[in-house]
C-alpha cells in the first residue's frame, strides 16, 4: 500500500513538474514571436527602408540600422532581404549576399508570419514582414527572430527552482504516507478488511477444492470442519459438525486416531472400502493439545489412477512403436507380419492378419469384392502352443466376426469367448480348439484404406490377463488403421510393380534367334524394387553378320518399360535397313528428338531423355566388329589367352541430347573370342564406384575360356550386390568364323560377256556344296544382279557366295545407286529383273560399304549344314 501510494504521488508530482517546464517554454516561445514580428514589423515600415533597398549599395545604408536595431530589441538578428531573398544585412557578415533559406516567399505576397525555423545557419524562432513602397508593391523582405537556444536558456534558469520546488512537495508528500502506512499496519497486523475477507474465501474454495481430506477437530474432541473430499472419503452425515468423533461411524481404530490427536504421518486406515492414508499434526503454537488437523488420501483411487495413467503411456508407446516398425518395406505379407509382431505381447497373446485374395497379388479389388480371405500373418506369445488357425484360408463364414468387420466395416469386441457364439468359425473344432487353449478375449479389426475393406486382424488375449476394453479396442483400430494405408501403398506397389514387369519382360527377347556368328549367353536381373529399362538384343544380319545391343532407360517403372520397349522395336526396324553403328544411332538419336518434341506438348508425358546404346556388328566373315555407344559403358573382349581389355569407343552423348555425332571403333576379333556388353547397373552401385567396378568386372573375366553361359554365372556371382537398386543386363558372345571352304569370291570385269563364266563358276561351287538343287535359282538371281551391276553399277565389280545357315549371294560394286524395285507394265521391254529376285529369294537387300553398295539375296537351304 505505501508503495502505490508514494509510487502515485511520485507520478503526480513529476507530472506537475514537467507540466510547468513545458508550460514554461512554450510561454518564452510565444514571448519570442511576439518580439520577433514586432521588431520586423517595426524596421520593415521605418521611414526610408524602400529608398534603401533601391540605393546601389543597400548593404552599406541597412546594416548598421539593422545592427543597431538587434542590439536594442535584444532580438538575436535582424536580416533585410531582397525580392530573390538575397541577404542584404545579418549579424554573420559572411552571410551577407547569400540566398536565405526557410518560407520567406510566403512574405512576398503581403502577408506577416511568424514560423520555427529549422536549418542552416540556426534554428530559431523567426518572423517575416515585407517592406512595400508608397505604391503597395513588397521591394523586400525583413527577417527577425530568437534562437532556439536563447528560448531554451530562458527556460533552464527556471527549472532548478521547480526543482527544489518538486522534490521538497515529494518528501513532503512519501513521509506522510509512510507515517500513516505504519499506523495502518499496526493496528490491523497488515491487513485490511479486502484482504480479510478475500483471504477466508481463498481458504474455504482450496479447502474444498483438493484432492485430500481435511479434517480439523478440538480438544474436547468435537468435529470443527471437515472438507468434501472427507466428507466423500469417510462418508459423514451432513450435520457432522460440531459432533463427538464417537459418534460419526468411523472404524474403531480410526476413532480412537482423532481421539488422541497423536502426531501420524502417512498411517493405513480402513474406511467402508478404502484403504487411506492418513497423517495428524496438532494446531497449538507451542504443540499443545488443543486440537488436530488430520488429512486423507484415497490410496486405493491412487492406484487406480496410477494404473490406468500406465496403460495408456503403454499404448502411446505401442502406437509410436508401430509408427516406425510398419511399413518399413513395400511387400503386403512383411507389411501385415510387423502389425503382428508389434502387437504381440504388448496388446495381445496372438494376432492374426487374414487378407482378401487380391490384395496379396496386388490386384485392383473392384471386379474382387467376394474374394476370399488368406492368412497373411500371424504371432502369438511363446507360452503358447502352436495355434490351430494358422493355415486357415477361404472365405468368411457369415454370421462370424471375420465376416461382420469386413461387411460392416467396424471393430467388433468379445470380452468373453464363453458368452458368445458369433466369433465361433467353421469347423467347429476350431473354435473349441481355440477355448481349450485358454483364450477368452477376441477383438476383430478390419482392414480399411479409403473405405475398402482389405482383410481384418484379430487380436486374442488369454484369460491370465484382463479382456479386452474399449481401451484396447481404440489402441488396436489406430494400430490397423495406420498397417492399412502401408497395406494399401504395397499393394499399389505390388501391381505397379507386376505390371511393369510384365510389360519388360513382353518386350524383352523371350530367346535368342538361331545364328552362326557368334554363340551368345545373357543374364537380366530386374532392381529389388522397380522395373527400369534395360534391354539386351541378338539381331541376325545378311552376310554371316550379327549385332549385339545393349541398353538402358534411365528411371523405373511403367514409363522406362515403355520406352525400352520403343527404343528396341526402333533399333529393329533400322538394323533391317542395315546401317552401319553410327548412322543406326544418329538416326535413333533423331527418332527420340522428334518424339520428345511430340509429348512436351502433353505436360503429363514424360521424355525418354536419358536412354544409353551400344550397338556392334560383328562380321563372322573377317572377324571385323565396328561399335559404336552412345553414353553407354565401354564392352569389353575377352581375348582367347584369358586377358581383358575395354576398346576404346568413342564415348556419344546419350540419346536425345543431339549434341555431337556418334563415332565407330573398328576391332578384329579372332575366333574365340569373347565380346561382353553389360549396362551401368552392373558395375556402379550405392557402395561401389564405376572404377572399381570396371576393376572387379575384369577380374571376373580374365581366365581361362569358359562358356558363355559359364561367364555369366561367374560374373553375376563375383558382382551381384546384396540389394539391386538398378536392373541389369548382361550379354556374352563368343565369336565363331566362317569356314574358309564356305566362302567363294569372283572378280567380274565390267563387261557383259563376263557373265557366264561367273555364272558357270558358281554352278561348280554350287555342286561342291551339295546345293545342286538351288543352281537354276542362283544362276537366275546371279545373272539379274551382275547385269544390273555392270550396265548401272561402277567398277570393280565382284560376287561373293556365303553357306551358312542360308544361302547368301552378294554383288558388290563402288556405286551408291540402289536399285528400285517396280513392277513392269505388259507393254514394258525390261523392268521385271528384282521383281524376279524378290519372289525367287527369300529375303533380299542393299547395304552400303566405305567403298560403295553391297545387292545381297538368302536362299534357303534344303539342309542344314553343321555348324
Amino acid at each position: 500500500m505505501f508503495v502505490l501510494q508514494s509510487l502515485i504521488l511520485v507520478l503526480l508530482i513529476a507530472g506537475a513538474g514537467i507540466g510547468n517546464v513545458l508550460q514554461t517554454r512554450r510561454d518564452s516561445e510565444e514571448n519570442a514571436r511576439g518580439r520577433s514580428l514586432g521588431v520586423a514589423a517595426a524596421f520593415a515600415h521605418a521611414p526610408g527602408i524602400p529608398a534603401a533597398l533601391r540605393a546601389p549599395h543597400p548593404t552599406a545604408v541597412l546594416q548598421p540600422l539593422a545592427e543597431q536595431t538587434r542590439r536594442v530589441s535584444g532580438v538575436d538578428f535582424v536580416s533585410v532581404l531582397n525580392r530573390s531573398g538575397v541577404r542584404y544585412t545579418d549579424p554573420l557578415p559572411r552571410l551577407i549576399g547569400r540566398p536565405a533559406s526557410g518560407d520567406w516567399a510566403r512574405a512576398l505576397t503581403g502577408a506577416s508570419f511568424t514560423e520555427k525555423f529549422t536549418g542552416a545557419p540556426t534554428e530559431a524562432i523567426r518572423a517575416a514582414v515585407p517592406v512595400t513602397d508608397a505604391r503597395g508593391a513588397v521591394v523586400g523582405v525583413v527577417t527577425a527572430g530568437v534562437e532556439i537556444t536563447t528560448v531554451s536558456d530562458a527556460v533552464d534558469r527556471e527549472v532548478p527552482l521547480l526543482l527544489a520546488v518538486t522534490a521538497a512537495a515529494l518528501a513532503l508528500a512519501v513521509g506522510g504516507s509512510a507515517l500513516v502506512s505504519r499506523r495502518l499496519r499496526r493496528q490491523t497486523h497488515g491487513l485490511g478488511p479486502a484482504e480479510v475477507t478475500r483471504m477466508y474465501e481463498h481458504h474455504d474454495a482450496v479447502l474444498h477444492a483438493v484432492r485430500e481430506g481435511v479434517l480439523v477437530t478440538g480438544g474436547d474432541g468435537r468435529l470443527l470442519l471437515a472438507n468434501d473430499e472427507a466428507r466423500r472419503l469417510l462418508e459423514l452425515p451432513v450435520d457432522a459438525d460440531r459432533r463427538d468423533v464417537h459418534d460419526l461411524g468411523l472404524e474403531d481404530d480410526f476413532t480412537a486416531l482423532l481421539a488422541s490427536h497423536r502426531t501420524v504421518t502417512d498411517e493405513v486406515h480402513r474406511s467402508h472400502d478404502r484403504l487411506l492414508a492418513v497423517s495428524c499434526r496438532p494446531t497449538g503454537r507451542s504443540g499443545g493439545r488443543s486440537g488436530s488437523v488430520t488429512t486423507l488420501r484415497d490410496t486405493t483411487e491412487l492406484s487406480a489412477l496410477a494404473g490406468r495413467a500406465d496403460v495408456a503411456r503403454e499404448r502411446l508407446q505401442l502406437l509410436h512403436d508401430a509408427g516406425l516398425r510398419i511399413g518399413t518395406t513395400l511387400e503386403v505379407t512383411r507389411t501385415a507380419e510387423e502389425l503382428a509382431q508389434v502387437a504381440v505381447p504388448r496388446l495381445a497373446d496372438a494376432v492374426t492378419v487374414d487378407l482378401l485374395e487380391p490384395v496379396l497379388h496386388g490386384e485392383d479389388l473392384g471386379a474382387h469384392q467376394e474374394a476370399g480371405l488368406r492368412r497373411a500373418a500371424g504371432a502369438q506369445t511363446s507360452a503358447l502352443p502352436p495355434l490351430p488357425w494358422v493355415e486357415e484360408t477361404g472365405a468368411a463364414p457369415p454370421g462370424t466376426s471375420r465376416s461382420r468387420a469386413i461387411a460392416g466395416g467396424r471393430a467388433e469386441l468379445v470380452a468373453d469367448l464363453l458368452d458368445d457364439d458369433g466369433w465361433r468359425h467353421s469347423p467347429p473344432q476350431g473354435a473349441q480348439a481355440v477355448l481349450d487353449l485358454g483364450i477368452r478375449s477376441l477383438m476383430s479389426v478390419p482392414v480399411l484404406a479409403g473405405g475398402v475393406g482389405l482383410g481384418v486382424a484379430r487380436f486374442w488375449r488369454t484369460g491370465e490377463r484382463a479382456p479386452f476394453d474399449h481401451g484396447d479396442l481404440s489402441a488396436a483400430e489406430e494400430l490397423v488403421t495406420r498397417t492399412a494405408v502401408c497395406i494399401d501403398n504395397a499393394r499399389r506397389y505390388t501391381r505397379e510393380h507386376a505390371v511393369a514387369e510384365a510389360l519388360q519382360r513382353s518386350l524383352l527377347p523371350s530367346g535368342l534367334p538361331e545364328q552362326n556368328a557368334v554363340q551368345a549367353a545373357y543374364r537380366y536381373l530386374p532392381a529389388e524394387r522397380g522395373v527400369g529399362g534395360d534391354w539386351f538384343d541378338v539381331i541376325p544380319l545378311p552376310g554371316g553378320r550379327v549385332a549385339l545391343v545393349v541398353g538402358d532407360v534411365v528411371g523405373h517403372g511403367l514409363h522406362a518399360a515403355a520406352t525400352m520397349g520403343r527404343l528396341r522395336t526402333a533399333i529393329h526396324n533400322f538394323a533391317t535397313l542395315d546401317l552401319p553403328p553410327d548412322e543406326l544411332l544418329s538416326h535413333l538419336d533423331e527418332l527420340i528428338a522428334r518424339i520428345d518434341q511430340d509429348q512436351r506438348a502433353d505436360s503429363e508425358a514424360a521424355t525418354v531423355t536419358g536412354a544409353t546404346v551400344l550397338y556392334t556388328i560383328y562380321d563372322s566373315v573377317s572377324g571385323r566388329c565396328v561399335m559404336a555407344r552412345a553414353g553407354h559403358p565401354p564392352p569389353a573382349i575377352v581375348h582367347t589367352d584369358g586377358t581383358v581389355t575395354f576398346p576404346d569407343v568413342p564415348a556419344g552423348p546419350p540419346l536425345g541430347l543431339a549434341q555431337l555425332p556418334f563415332e565407330t571403333s573398328e576391332q578384329l576379333l579372332p575366333e574365340g573370342s569373347r565380346l561382353v556388353l553389360y549396362t551401368n547397373g552392373l558395375v556402379h552401385s550405392r557402395t561401389r564406384q564405376i572404377d572399381d567396378g570396371m576393376n572387379l568386372l575384369r577380374s571376373a573375366l580374365s581366365g581361362a575360356d569358359r562358356t558363355p553361359e559359364q561367364t555369366c554365372s561367374d560374373v553375376c556371382a563375383a558382382m551381384l550386390s546384396p540389394e539391386r537398386t538398378d536392373d541389369i543386363a548382361l550379354l556374352v558372345a563368343r565369336t565363331h568364323r566362317l569356314r574358309a571352304d564356305r566362302v567363294a569370291e569372283w572378280e567380274v570385269p565390267d563387261d557383259p560377256a563376263a557373265v557366264a563364266p561367273v555364272r558357270a563358276a558358281v554352278t561348280r561351287q554350287l555342286a561342291d556344296w551339295d546345293l545342286e538343287e538351288s543352281g537354276f535359282t542362283t544362276e537366275l538371281i546371279l545373272s539379274e544382279l551382275l547385269t544390273n551391276a555392270i550396265r548401272y553399277g561402277t567398277p570393280p565389280i565382284a560376287v561373293r557366295l556365303l553357306l551358312d545357315r542360308v544361302l547368301t549371294c552378294e554383288v558388290s560394286d563402288a556405286g551408291s545407286t540402289s536399285p528400285h524395285l517396280r513392277y513392269a507394265a505388259t507393254t514394258d521391254e525390261g523392268g521385271r529383273g528384282l521383281y524376279l529376285v524378290a519372289h525367287l529369294a527369300e529375303r533380299w537387300g542393299t547395304r552400303y560399304t566405305p567403298t560403295g553398295k553391297v545387292i545381297w539375296t538368302e536362299q534357303p537351304l534344303p539342309v542344314l549344314p553343321p555348324a
